[in-house]
């Protein structure tokens, strides 16, 4: 991977990792369009470190308040109906889906789940998906002429049941294409949460999964030898430094506007994606995994 291929990858990674438009899908298409070889699994769960540290640093408060709540309710009995204590049995829970789904589908997820027509198809779905859970978020928000408006659920209300769903939507973007915050945020909002705590609670649910995946490929890729250290490094610093930008972009967009753009987008480009692939212009194994 040259330097100027790990630039423009971890300027993909930090700018789509946090909406709902897929990471993983990007990096494969952007390799693809450009003729580069596919970054890999590896590649995109090591950037996806940078992207995370963002987080972490966007939300130190309430991930301190969290772990602090967390650790005092396991001697303080009085703690453990504390909401920032359940928030961080919650995450656990919610955690669980996709670390048993990632160890169980590793070969499939580095492999054959990079067919670009199976992206185009996560791409179209996910979009649907995303889209009719936005109108129902919208016509509670709204009411109408025989409706009236309807209270959404914050995370005060998020217990072990919609933890866990919103673990299994978060598993689902295992599969490149279907997108982590698109998959968690369209559970929550289908859930009944509103858009803003949809989005938190995704990107909290977010830190130990994508964490524990990046320090794994790390140990993976030190053994193989296959990563190209300084650029894959490049990159994650890349992404980090734009995926703080977009995180606080998004957090503000999310509050008046709606995830529309971004259903028309993926369902735009997994069209697209379709049409290149049936005229011969893409293969759809464009590129070789980098290991």
């Amino acid at each position: 991977m040259s330097w100027f291929e790990s630039l423009i990858l971890g300027l993909v990674q930090g700018l789509t990792e946090f909406l709902p438009i897929s990471s993983s899908a990007h990096l494969r298409l952007t390799a693809a369009f450009a003729g580069w070889h596919d970054p890999g699994a590896a590649f995109t769960a090591i950037t996806q470190i940078g992207t995370e540290t963002a987080v972490l640093i966007y939300f130190r408060k309430d991930i301190a308040r969290i772990i602090s709540a967390w650790f005092r309710s396991l001697s303080d009995k009085t703690m453990r109906g504390d909401h920032d204590a359940q928030m961080g049995w919650l995450v656990i829970v919610g955690s669980l889906p996709i670390g048993v789904l990632g160890v169980t589908f590793k070969d499939q997820i580095e492999g054959p789940f990079r067919d670009l027509r199976l992206i185009a198809t996560t791409l179209i779905v996910m979009g649907v998906i995303l889209g009719i859970a936005d109108r129902l978020a919208a016509r509670d928000e709204v009411g109408g002429r025989h409706r009236a408006v309807k209270e959404r659920k914050t995370l005060k209300e998020l217990g072990v049941r919609d933890g866990l769903i919103y673990g299994i939507c978060q598993a689902m973007a295992l599969v490149p294409g279907v997108s982590r915050s698109g998959a968690t945020i369209s559970g929550g909002l289908l859930m009944g949460y509103k858009r803003e705590a949809a989005a938190r609670y995704s990107f909290l649910l977010a830190i130990p999964a994508v964490l524990a995946s990046g320090l794994f490929e790390l140990k993976d890729a030190g053994e193989s030898g296959h990563v190209s250290w300084g650029p894959t490094i490049f990159a994650t610093l890349i992404a980090f430094a734009v995926g703080y930008a977009v995180i606080a972009w998004f957090m503000k967009f999310i509050s008046t506007k709606s995830f529309m753009p971004f259903v028309y987008y993926r369902i735009l480009l997994g069209v697209v994606l379709f049409a290149l692939v049936a005229m011969g212009v893409l293969s759809p194994h464009a590129g070789e995994s980098a290991g």
